[in-house]
């Protein structure tokens, strides 16, 4: 078979299995997801093992660090996908909740429920916690899962994907709602993507240019998850004892993720005295440094080793321990810069004044506003969601960590006694 025939045959079978997913109780698909988390942590060693396996190629082939620190599964990190697992399967039933109801003056009762997308399919690079995250929500909103990950992690994936539907196996929901797209051929995310009326639904996670040859060439209806060049604006009336480990920890915490800061924005009247303290501290922790004029200057007079940024620098998402920092006006200079440069992923600021921090807020046009705390806050588990599926950065449908409600769509019931129009 060809990539077409093998995706459309898959979605069949996951739109077909789908039924034992929709006619399950919440209470059913949530002991499912309790009963995966657990096999996951018992199984660790095999999930390593695999991941030991896609870690070999990853240094064979030169990956960057960044990379393969999203690649990379330790105990800690599956014993995490289980508990986000747990907590998704703690969440309120996301299916049938009752968003409008309504008598008309002619005596139809209308009633607007939550319903599953259907088939569900994902395209994702390098980070295996994605097919657990992603069939988590998936399982839990009622929708089948079609996985395509990257070859770099097929071992990991594949591991996963076989945990996960031997669990499912035991229970009366057909282990065919998870579906395992191998990454071999690359014409699979093509085909996929040409799917429309057999997958409902493609999101992809990853790269920009992932994402953006998602977006461009799908015939299906997709999410757009975004890149993140996001930013850390320090105010004119920030406490600097915040400021500081702020822009640390957007930084520093994890690179390599999308939330991570990419550029450091300082109000001019406290860049002299800000900025110092911040490049050494951001160069104590190996973060390569691009700077525009002022705070070259600055760095200078410190005896602190900056590059020059180029207009290059400023929408680039580097995934890595390297930021742009640059002087501002004030805060409606921040502003314009993150609208010229930014992704509509999440901004920070750092303030003690009330009505800057509210006029940050309205100027900033993104999945999410920090005020006064990291930008590494934009998750689907931190938030509260248990895991997400991707952050999306568009304005339809979702915006920001998408969970369980996000992976709904709606349906209208008309009740009637024998109307006619």
């Amino acid at each position: 078979m060809d990539a077409a025939q093998i995706i459309s045959q898959t979605a069949k079978s996951a739109r077909l299995a789908n039924r034992t997913l929709v006619a399950a109780s919440n209470e059913v698909r949530s002991a499912a997801l309790y009963t995966i988390a657990g096999e996951l942590t018992r199984q660790s060693d095999r999930i390593l093992a695999a991941n030991a396996e896609d870690m070999k190629r990853a240094d064979e082939s030169g990956m960057a660090e960044s990379m393969k620190d999203r690649l990379l599964l330790t105990a800690k990190r599956i014993e995490g996908m289980s508990d986000g697992m747990r907590q998704v399967a703690d969440l309120p039933d996301p299916l049938g909740r009752i968003i409008n109801a309504r008598t008309l003056p002619n005596g139809l009762e209308l009633t607007q429920k939550s319903v599953p997308f259907g088939v569900v399919g994902m395209v994702y690079e390098a980070r295996p916690n994605v097919t657990v995250d992603a069939a988590s929500i998936l399982l839990k909103s009622g929708n089948a899962a079609l996985l395509r990950g990257s070859s770099s992690a097929a071992s990991s994936n594949q591991v996963l994907v076989e945990i996960m539907r031997e669990v499912l196996a035991t229970t009366a929901i057909s282990p065919d709602v998870i579906q395992y797209i191998s990454a071999e051929d690359r014409s699979t995310v093509t085909a996929l993507l040409h799917a429309r009326g057999e997958v409902d639904l493609v999101i992809p996670r990853g790269s920009a240019s992932l994402i953006r040859m998602v977006v461009d060439e799908a015939t299906v209806p997709t999410i757009e998850t975004g890149a993140g060049v996001c930013h850390v604006y320090i105010d004119d009336a920030a406490d600097f004892n915040k400021a500081l480990p702020i822009l640390i920890n957007s930084k520093t915490h994890r690179p390599s993720v999308c939330n991570a800061a990419e550029t450091l924005l300082v109000h001019q009247d406290i860049a002299e005295k800000f900025l110092p303290t911040a490049l050494e501290a951001l160069a104590s922790h190996g973060v390569i440094i691009h700077a525009d004029a002022a705070t070259s200057v600055i760095a200078q007079a410190n005896g602190i080793d900056v590059r020059s940024a180029s207009e290059e620098n400023w929408s680039t998402e580097y995934n890595a321990l390297e930021m742009n920092v640059a002087v501002v006006k004030d805060l409606l200079g921040a502003a314009d810069h993150i609208q010229k440069y930014g992704t509509n992923h999440t901004e920070a600021i750092v303030t003690e004044n009330e009505e800057h921090a509210n006029q940050f807020i309205a100027l900033s046009d993104c999945a999410a506003v920090m005020v006064n705390a990291s930008t590494r806050f934009t998750d689907g588990e931190q938030m509260g969601f248990g895991a997400e599926i991707g952050i999306s950065n568009q304005k339809l449908h979702a915006r920001g960590p998408m969970g369980l409600e996000q992976m709904t769509t709606t349906t209208w019931i008309v009740r009637g006694s024998g109307q006619i129009r």
